[in-house]
């Protein structure tokens, strides 16, 4: 009774279950060995266990001790389990299925070894799970490429080697140009499909110890594995060629693209990761900004390279003084040049930053990097919130008009939907009198980006602001759209107006931005007033109002809180 107990226990157990004596041969199979082996019981027994449970490396094919031959010749007194290394069992029909075992000995009564019990389990689905996902997580699912993380892993090892053997590796840093232009015209999918095409062209381009990686959107990148500079920027040029040469084409229509790229050598000079990352991305931004579609090589002297690094570290500085409540707000006077006595006061509204020591930093330092980086719209959210605010307050305690506020938004404000939403609920939550309120945009901002600026200002002209249009006179367009925006006031870029005494060419510019803006019903405002031959030169031209040093420097709007600067 007690054997058929054991024989039917087994027989239910979902592992596969061998039994061997002594020498090995084996004395039982229970049904699940035997399907996983593809050898009946009638057929294996005696026969050695070997012959019955033949094992490989998965990885490299190469036979494996047997675990219950390796238990005999240990006679180890506990279960033994050699699953370190992924094993396959060949099966009798000559298939193979990933397999996870354990063996234990037989003794009898007194301890003598007397056999052994071989249990396993066929593990092929969990095994090809986590293949597949070990190869998700190191893999770009579009491209088939390897990942950021994966690439940044194996270069992490390069620079190891680099130090460790003086081997020459480089890496190339990846941008494509004109790829939105594909995107924004035939959606997404053929963006996608471009980028297959692409990954596809580089892939013939780079030797197969090489490795090649996309980083994220239109981003990738190579690492040339012992490859010397010179013969880098060769296969950098040769990869650049092939993108410039090759031609997308999609429902019907043609695009060329080009790309970037940047250089940096991983040597054995100290650079640790995210130093090589930072220098290949701006070796890379240095290519587009010498015109883009172009080769870049790192250099620790590199002129354009330190001055991207240095706004890089600025990007940091921004953000701890956002976080931490370090901008200020100042404003300067902008002065009516025919006084009637009912002129309201009007100010532009600057910002200004301090340092972790209260120094205070002005935007030209910090605004450039903002802008170029994509921190531009925190700092305008932040300038309109405060200024809004203040101006809704002084309203309701003052009963009076609060003056007039020329406030700058940048181009990534200008282009933002959710930006605008932003303005009208601050308007509308601090009781903003509209007319107390002009925004500045850039003429070059508003031409680029000119659907979504007519939208943007257009929307808040109908409630009752006013625009501004800074910097007019730089573009070479400037008369040309000037007809297209709804603006109310023309700001004539400094560069011409500081000049005007002494240049018949910048006084001839000034005076016929003013003859057609007057004649478009605009008023005019120029800056750079920086002495009394200025202003009176501009009061001369019909200039309507004037802004600069001499007629009145940026001070904290703080102290404007319950005086208000007269107009001289």
């Amino acid at each position: 009774n007690e054997k058929n107990l054991a024989q039917v226990t087994l027989a239910a157990v979902a592992d596969g279950v061998i039994t061997t004596d002594r020498a090995g041969r084996i004395t039982y199979m229970n049904p699940v060995a035997e399907e996983l082996t593809g050898w009946p019981m009638a057929d294996a027994a005696d026969q050695p266990l070997t012959d019955v449970y033949e094992l490989v490396n998965e990885v490299t094919g190469e036979p494996l001790e047997n675990p219950v031959s390796r238990l005999m010749r240990r006679s180890a007194n506990r279960r033994g389990n050699t699953n370190a290394v992924h094993r396959a069992l060949h099966r009798r029909d000559g298939k193979s299925i990933s397999v996870q075992d354990a063996a234990a000995p037989i003794r009898d009564s007194e301890g003598r070894l007397i056999g052994a019990v071989l249990t396993f389990s066929d593990i092929t689905i969990p095994r090809q799970l986590a293949r597949d996902l070990s190869y998700q997580a190191s893999h770009d699912a579009l491209t088939g490429l390897i990942n950021r993380a994966e690439f940044e892993r194996i270069l992490s090892q390069l620079l190891s080697d680099a130090q460790e053997t003086e081997h020459a590796h480089v890496m190339c840093y990846l941008d494509l140009d004109q790829f939105k232009v594909v995107n924004d015209t035939c959606g997404h999918i053929a963006g996608d499909e471009l980028l297959r095409q692409l990954a596809a062209l580089f892939r013939s381009r780079v030797r197969d110890v090489d490795v090649l990686a996309r980083l994220g959107g239109d981003e990738f990148g190579i690492l040339l594995h012992r490859c010397d500079v010179e013969e880098a920027l060769h296969v950098a040029e040769s990869i650049r060629e092939l993108v410039t040469d090759f031609r997308f084409f999609w429902s019907n229509q043609s695009f060329a693209v080009g790309v970037s790229i940047g250089l940096v050598p991983v040597s054995d000079h100290g650079m640790s990761l995210a130093p090589l990352l930072s220098a290949a991305d701006a070796a890379c931004y240095a290519a587009k900004e010498a015109g883009r579609n172009r080769v870049h090589l790192f250099e620790p002297d590199d002129s354009q390279l330190l001055e991207r690094k240095d706004e890089m570290q600025w990007v940091n500085r921004i953000h701890s003084a956002l976080d931490n409540d370090r901008l200020r707000l100042y404003v300067q006077p902008i002065v009516p040049l025919k006084a009637d006595g009912k002129t309201i006061p009007r100010y532009e509204v600057l910002v200004r930053m301090l340092d972790t020591h209260g120094t205070i930093i002005p935007p030209g330092a910090f605004m450039p990097a903002a802008e170029r980086y994509n921190v531009a719209t925190a700092i305008d959210r932040w300038v309109v919130s405060n200024i809004l605010a203040w101006i809704g307050d002084y309203h309701r305690r003052k009963r009076q008009s609060p003056g007039h506020y020329s406030i700058n938004l940048t181009a990534d404000s200008l282009t933002n939907p959710e930006f605008l939403a932003f303005v009208l609920q601050l308007m509308e939550h601090h009781q903003v009198p509209p007319e107390s309120v002009c925004f500045e945009i850039t003429e070059t901002s508003a031409i680029a980006n000119l659907s979504s600026a007519l939208h943007f200002m257009a929307t808040l002209n109908a409630i009752g602001c006013e625009f501004s249009l800074d910097d007019f006179g730089s573009g070479v367009s400037s008369f040309g759209y000037l007809k297209n925006l709804p603006v109310d006031y023309i700001k004539i870029d400094g560069v011409f107006v500081k000049d005007i005494c002494n240049d018949s060419t910048a006084n001839v510019m000034v005076a016929s931005i003013n003859n057609i803006g007057q004649e478009m019903g605009l008023k005019t405002i120029a800056e750079f007033v920086e002495s009394a031959d200025i202003r009176d030169e501009l009061c001369r031209l019909g200039i309507n109002f004037a802004q600069g040093f001499h007629l009145g420097k940026p001070m904290p709007l703080a102290s404007l809180s319950d005086v208000r600067m007269m107009p001289r």
